[in-house]
């Protein structure tokens, strides 16, 4: 498949398997579609399914799948944990290779409508794919559940649907359609039966209530089990990791006197989610995916820069040159540290070792900061797009639009100057290895400064566009005057640096 995405929609039935049979049947009745995983729970009375395709038989797989729903659950006789609004509650598509987001957004319409026009129940935009501010967090369009949701359909202009009359389904509710990435379902139980401790705790951690930003959760009772349940969603695991979560609900627990029996994962979830858990857990130094056994037995080489590449020359504006940026940053990084790693490896002396292990210990946190700017610069980008596309039909709207729009900004500034403080930073602590490093690895080190230097010119010009449209003057020329004092004393540094490498050479 050159263009894979993947769909994850929820179905309001957790506890008769042979009616997700069936709708998983129906999915799978569309040629080209790859059932990954299907997952089922009692006491949440849902269902998550997880299957790819292309974007050619994407839309008509989901609509199957939404079309059967409707015909055998009734959401007027449905109970369960999980908050819900429709038979098909939501469905998500998720750009996984050679897909922008923009595509996922154009299908989810597709969809939404479809949904709307033929099987006459109303459909909501969410996340990526959302037309209004407020329906970006499904959590508010849920409000109500469905029978809250009968009334304020009809009643509130704000929860209109996107796609269908003002009016739910009789038995199968309304839909919600969307894009976003790739979300982890990941639950803690704690050992408690005291449901008042779960909700606490995930009002502590969700962003909405002043958690973490990537995090929405809800306590729930787990009968089976006879315990609580934290359940989360990770909209985005790069932003915030799933071992920082388990810690603060460890912590949060622990204030109650309960500790954590268990925690899982519904669904898929991306490799490096958890690679990231265990490097963080097991404290491993340096270590690589290619380290990965099963990997290399899989096919060898991973295509994360090839994919990287494709989506950089799409006509999309993310991932742009910031990301590029952060990538060079990141390349630069990893030669200091290979430089470094064989400098190591035969020291001429044990005061070449004293100086150098902390550069390398400084270096593998350089390079990971750098790794995670890549995706952090793309996603700053599109909150700007996101504050444009606001409404500004009156004045106190259009007021709003633009404090958004002036603080997704600089929002919008804060990773590329980050790039650029990194970069000189990492400049800075090249000076040592060019001068003592293996003399064999010097045209090395000139690479990662020249890598560097690009980061740091690539962050300075994505800070400039980004003040072009600030209103803020004392802003701007804080940023302009930081830049330029750097510049100055970084350009010194690194005439010294190419000297010596030139000397060397």
């Amino acid at each position: 498949m050159s263009k894979i995405i993947e769909c994850v929609p929820n179905f309001s039935e957790g506890r008769r398997p042979e009616i997700i049979d069936k709708i998983v049947s129906a999915i799978q009745s569309v040629q080209g579609v790859v059932l990954l995983d299907k997952e089922m729970n009692a006491d949440h009375n849902r269902a998550v399914v997880s299957f790819i395709g292309e974007p050619s038989n994407i839309v008509e797989a989901a609509f199957q799948g939404c079309k059967k729903a409707s015909e055998l659950i009734d959401l007027t006789v449905h109970q369960g944990e999980h908050p819900r609004m429709g038979a098909t509650d939501v469905i998500p598509f998720i750009p996984i290779s050679n897909v922008t987001m923009e595509e996922c957004v154009y299908l989810a319409k597709e969809l939404g409508k479809r949904i709307a026009d033929e099987l006459k129940i109303p459909v909501y935009l969410y996340e990526a794919a959302a037309t209004r501010a407020h329906c970006i967090d499904l959590a508010n369009i849920r409000k109500g559940e469905f029978e809250g949701l009968k009334t304020a359909i009809k009643t509130d202009p704000t929860r209109a649907p996107d796609f269908g009359k003002p009016e739910l389904h009789p038995t199968a509710g309304a839909t919600v359609v969307g894009a976003r990435f790739p979300l982890i379902a990941y639950n803690i139980n704690l050992n408690t039966t005291d449901l008042s401790i779960a909700k606490k705790i995930a009002k502590a951690i969700r962003f909405r209530d002043g958690g973490y930003r990537y995090a929405k959760a809800l306590g729930f009772a787990i009968k089976e089990k006879n315990c609580v349940q934290v359940s989360i969603n990770m909209t985005n695991y790069l932003g915030t990791p799933l071992f920082r979560v388990f810690e603060t609900v460890k912590r949060e627990a622990e204030q109650y006197g309960v500790t954590i029996k268990e925690s899982e994962i519904v669904g898929l979830t991306p490799e490096k989610a958890l690679i990231d858990s265990a490097v963080y857990y097991l404290q491993l130094d340096e270590f690589k995916p290619e380290q990965i056994l099963e990997s290399k037995l899989q096919g060898g080489k991973s295509k994360g820069i090839e994919d990287f590449l494709f989506e950089v020359s799409q006509s999309t504006p993310t991932p742009g040159g910031g990301s590029c940026a952060a990538l060079s940053g990141a390349i630069g990084a990893s030669l200091l540290l290979m430089v470094t790693n064989i400098t190591l490896a035969k020291p001429e002396s044990d005061e070449i070792t004293k100086e150098f292990t902390p550069i390398k210990a400084t270096l593998a946190k350089v390079q990971k900061r750098f790794y995670e700017y890549i995706s952090l610069d793309a996603e700053s980008f599109n909150k700007v797009m996101k504050a444009y596309k606001l409404p500004k039909a009156t004045d106190e709207e259009k007021a709003k639009r633009t404090e958004a729009i002036q603080q997704a900004l600089k929002d919008a500034c804060a990773i590329p100057e980050k790039v650029f403080d990194l970069a000189k930073e990492t400049i800075f602590l090249s000076q040592s290895i060019a001068a003592k490093g293996n003399k064999n690895t010097i045209s090395d080190v000139g690479v990662a400064v020249s890598s560097l230097k690009t980061a740091m010119e690539g962050g300075r010009l994505n800070v400039l566009i980004n003040l072009k449209t600030i209103k803020d003057r004392n802003y701007i020329d804080e940023k302009i005057s930081k830049i330029e004092k750097s510049l100055s004393v970084v350009e010194n540094v690194i005439t010294d640096i190419n000297r010596t490498i030139e000397n060397k050479l």
